[in-house]
């Protein structure tokens, strides 16, 4: 497939948590967007169940910058307590994706138009996303602009490798593992010259079983129509 989407993702503040640290207490951002969080821009610009996808690499354009605050989250069982959160601030990211069929939605077959998806998912990066972009929390918003991968100044293009340790990677979700289980998946990012190429999620060797889950597909509805895609067949795709 020549599927290949670039776009550039910025904001004031993100905070980029592994999820366990997602049920309460002080929290801590990543150095760097995990794979899950990138998915989920990506997925905020445009998404339909017929596709998957998948983000290849990322390049962090602004030096890496921590902020704290001072926060009072709501306690589950009531009441607040005083907590710090600690912020990236001031972030900018390039971001190269491609989609790839869900194959575990047969019923969405005639629903696989290359052409379809590729352009309206260009459309949506030039107007920003159909929905909220955030970065990491509801409280960072994000936004998005069409960009060429690795046109301009990074802050990191001269650095060599940066080594993250182990990080949150992201989950494997029953509708496109095709398995009746939740599983999280870690991974060790290395950046070289300020870009990360990201781990395929089937590549992820380390992997955790969060829970028992079912799929929960959303009904489709009009995809017998005869002729129905005709219209995007004359276009091509170039990368």
């Amino acid at each position: 497939m020549k599927n290949i989407v670039e776009f550039k993702v910025y904001g004031k503040y993100a905070l980029f948590t592994d999820p366990l640290t997602k049920i309460g207490g002080e929290k801590c951002s990543y150095q760097i967007p995990t794979y899950q969080a990138l998915k989920g821009i990506l997925e905020s610009v445009y998404w339909k169940p017929t596709i998957v996808w998948i983000i290849d690499k990322v390049r962090i354009m602004k030096a890496i910058k921590t902020q704290s605050k001072n926060m009072r989250p709501i306690n589950y069982n009531g009441g607040n307590t005083l907590a710090i959160y600690t912020y990236l601030s001031d972030v900018e990211y390039q971001v190269q994706a491609h989609f790839e069929w869900n194959m575990n939605r047969a019923d969405m077959e005639k629903d696989r138009n290359e052409n379809k998806h590729y352009f309206i998912a260009k459309r949506m990066i030039e107007r920003g996303g159909r929905r909220d972009i955030f970065l990491g929390a509801r409280e960072c918003q994000g936004y998005v602009e069409p960009c060429i991968f690795g046109q301009g100044e990074g802050f990191y293009d001269q650095y060599g490798e940066m080594a993250f340790g182990l990080m949150f990677h992201g989950f494997d979700y029953p509708d496109e593992s095709g398995e009746n289980v939740l599983k999280s998946r870690f991974w060790r990012p290395v950046m070289q010259n300020g870009i990360i190429v990201f781990d395929r999620p089937e590549n992820c060797s380390m992997k955790k079983v969060v829970r028992s889950m079912q799929a929960n597909p959303i009904f489709s509805v009009g995809l017998q129509e005869e002729n129905l895609l005709d219209g995007y067949t004359g276009e091509e795709i170039t990368p």
